[in-house]
């Protein structure tokens, strides 16, 4: 079969073209070959591009300047303020190439395959309010060179997967293997500045146990290798090597009536190495959870999971100190940084029809040493200052999403759908944990009439005032969506057209989750016709 997907949309002018073909050679050989292009310019936004908070504290800026008898300045700042529409140095464009070739018989697989990608993308950056708190100087800003900042991101990828079947108590084999070479590379207008190279490789083996009376099950052991390379002149993180190795099992257990038991565990050793930084440190991680679940004949499933698990703290969480253009904010590790544990517990519900469907999620989690970036209310080079820092928070909310068919005829239907989700997340002593998103709820209905399917939903994000120190509360936003699919020749033909309509409405709305949220909105009205064409 071949695929090829092109498409066009209005919010960022962006043009986009893929392709994909997969040919059988002889009887048990397939080759794959895909490809794909994309390029945008910078995003069009449906208002202001900074938050009001933002504009407050650049107009506020704009009255020192012309205090002190900068008006040219005071000016200039005083007009960026005002800026709307248009995101600057947000454009991009992305190249995508990949082949494989994989090996299918009765008794197994065996597959190669390799990607190829290439992006290069504008880093939009935060504006100067000329207020810091950090070092002397930190009021000009920070020196981006002759021009913004862009990133060029390349990668090489190499994938290996197999299975050998077997037979007795185990199933099957399965290994995936994978070697990666990356180079990141921050340019200042024309000029080079820092450069990331990495490499790294990951394992993983699985031994997948044949049913036995309702008990099934895997085990395996997962290895991780990465190294990091940083040259130039705002190396946020030393160079590092990371290596972790793991063993694991997932065992089911079907005890009859429906009833079913589960229960894993984990233990990871992880090492991370500096040289550079004179930092050489490891790490015993026990990870692990039980559960039970319910399945009726009738749809419905219910269940909870108890989990306990660790995790290491990352190199950028350990040894960061300096900007990361990308949240545009100067970063700071901690290495005295333990491991983040946590317990958590969920319970769900769930029900399944042709008709109607929901699900119902709840969930409880506690983290002893949680690691998170906290703002410090200080500025170095002319960014805002992170600190990892370890905290004991707390989690927990919701997801519920649910629909069910109203009408339905020979050629077609009515389907109502709907869907929420909330986090409440707390530091013990701190106050609310930074960047959580805000309740979120979606409501939508789509009518199929032959070969024509249409669809329309509305998403409500609620403000979000529960925010970190140093941070600024968003609005609410919502957001009104519009969709067409048209099969011209048959529901089952080979040409596909769909036009959309994103944001119908134009508004301007802020991310909660977002280092860059206060300067960086999401898209305006962005209309987009995508045609598919498979063979």
């Amino acid at each position: 079969p071949a695929t090829g997907i092109g498409s066009y949309a209005t919010a960022a002018d962006e043009r986009a073209v893929s392709g994909a073909i997969d040919a059988p050679l002889g009887e048990r050989f397939v080759a794959h070959v895909d490809a794909s292009w994309r390029k945008s310019d910078d995003l069009r936004t449906g208002g202001h591009i900074y938050s009001k908070a933002l504009r407050g504290d650049m107009l506020h800026a704009a009255e020192h300047l012309a205090e002190d008898g900068e008006t040219a300045e005071a000016a200039e700042l005083t007009d960026e303020a005002g800026r709307s529409g248009t995101l600057p140095n947000s454009a991009a464009r992305t190249s995508t190439i990949g082949a494989g070739l994989a090996f299918i018989d009765a008794g197994g697989s065996l597959g190669i395959s390799y990607q190829h990608y290439d992006s290069k993308y504008g880093a939009p950056e935060r504006p100067e309010t000329g207020h810091g708190h950090g070092e002397e100087g930190a009021e000009e800003g920070h020196d981006h060179g002759e021009g913004p900042v862009t990133i060029g991101l390349r990668q090489d990828r190499f994938d290996l997967r197999g299975e050998l079947k077997l037979s007795g108590f185990l199933d099957s084999v399965q290994v995936r293997s994978a070697f990666a070479d990356y180079k990141h590379t921050e340019f200042e207008g024309d000029e080079v500045g820092t450069v990331f190279e990495g490499q790294g490789i990951e394992t993983r083996a699985d031994l997948v146990q044949a049913n036995h009376g309702g008990w099934r099950g895997r085990s395996g052991v997962q290895y991780l290798w990465r190294q990091l390379t940083v040259t130039g002149p705002e190396a946020v993180v030393p160079d590092y090597e990371i290596a972790r190795i793991g063993v694991f099992t997932l065992q089911s257990l079907e005890v009859g009536s429906g009833f079913s038991l589960d229960a894993s565990g984990r233990y990871d050793s992880s090492h991370v190495q500096s040289r550079g930084a004179a930092f050489d440190k490891s790490f015993d991680l026990w990870s692990g959870a039980v559960g039970a679940s319910w399945k009726s004949d009738n749809g419905f499933n219910l269940g909870a999971n108890f989990v306990h698990g660790e995790r290491a703290p990352s190199p950028e969480e350990l040894l960061s100190d300096g900007i990361h253009v990308a949240t545009q904010s100067y970063e700071v590790g901690d290495r005295t940084l333990g491991i983040e544990k946590s317990n958590g517990f969920e319970a769900y519900a769930r029900y399944n029809t042709p008709t109607l469907d929901f699900s119902l999620t709840g969930y409880l989690t506690d983290f002893d040493n949680y690691i998170a970036p906290l703002a410090t209310g200080e500025e170095q080079e002319g960014q805002p200052v992170y600190q990892y820092t370890g905290v004991q928070a707390r989690f927990k909310g919701f997801e519920a999403a649910g629909s069910f068919q109203a009408l339905a005829w020979s050629s077609g239907e009515l389907r109502f759908d709907g869907a929420a989700d909330y986090t409440h997340a707390q530091i013990k002593g701190y106050g609310p944990v930074p960047r959580i998103p805000p309740l979120r709820l979606r409501g939508g209905s789509a009518v199929t009439l032959g070969d024509v399917r249409l669809r329309g939903e509305v998403e409500w994000n609620a403000k979000q005032d529960r925010v970190g120190d140093y941070e600024n509360p968003t609005s609410a936003f919502t957001l009104v969506n519009l969709s067409a699919d048209w099969h011209p020749m048959g529901a089952e033909g080979p040409v596909t057209l769909m036009l959309a309509a994103d944001n119908l409405f134009d508004v301007v709305g802020r991310r909660s989750a977002s280092f860059t949220r206060d300067f960086v909105p999401i898209a305006g009205r962005d209309v987009r016709l995508t045609a598919k064409f498979t063979y």
